[in-house]
């Protein structure tokens, strides 16, 4: 639909300043339309009145259970290794927490299912965990074996930064 324009209107001040006048516009009828018919009260209201029908909206994305599972458990495993003494129970968290966070990933293929990005995150920090727990336990970490108390070790070195700031 053509917004209509008006031409401007000349005037005797345009012959007097030079300017040529504004020439009127020609539309044929091809590219101009035609409005809708104008409808009755009672055929708005019987189409108001009338219900409407809204399509269903597409299911929402859920997290996955497996990516969610696979990320705490590496998130354990990891801490589990760097506590020191729990060392072994830490790499088979990890790599328990590696086979889920690889089902994770899996289960994501499917449609309407997120948690790619947390299944993928948690098979890194798995990785990471075992790497480090077997690197500790045949003796490669000189800071980290199961004789270690990091907790402990931690505490005791915070006490002695702050002992006389607070």
């Amino acid at each position: 639909m053509r917004i209509p324009t008006f031409p401007r209107q000349s005037t005797d001040e345009d012959t007097a300043t030079g300017r040529t006048p504004v020439t009127p516009r020609r539309d044929d009828g091809a590219t101009t339309t035609t409005l809708p018919p104008v409808r009755s009260e009672t055929e708005r209201a019987r189409t108001i009145s009338e219900p409407v029908a809204v399509p269903s909206p597409a299911p929402r994305a859920r997290t996955g259970f497996l990516a969610t599972l696979g990320l705490i458990l590496s998130v354990a495993g990891a801490m589990l290794v760097l506590s020191g003494p729990l060392l072994g129970y830490g790499v088979g968290v990890a790599a328990v927490a590696l086979i889920i966070s690889l089902a994770g990933v899996f289960a994501t293929r499917k449609r309407h299912v997120a948690g790619k990005t947390g299944a993928l995150i948690g098979m890194v920090l798995s990785i990471g965990a075992i790497v480090l727990g077997v690197l500790a336990l045949t003796g490669q970490v000189w800071w980290l074996d199961t004789g270690t108390h990091s907790a402990g070790e931690l505490r005791t070195w915070l006490d002695s930064q702050f002992v006389n700031r607070i």
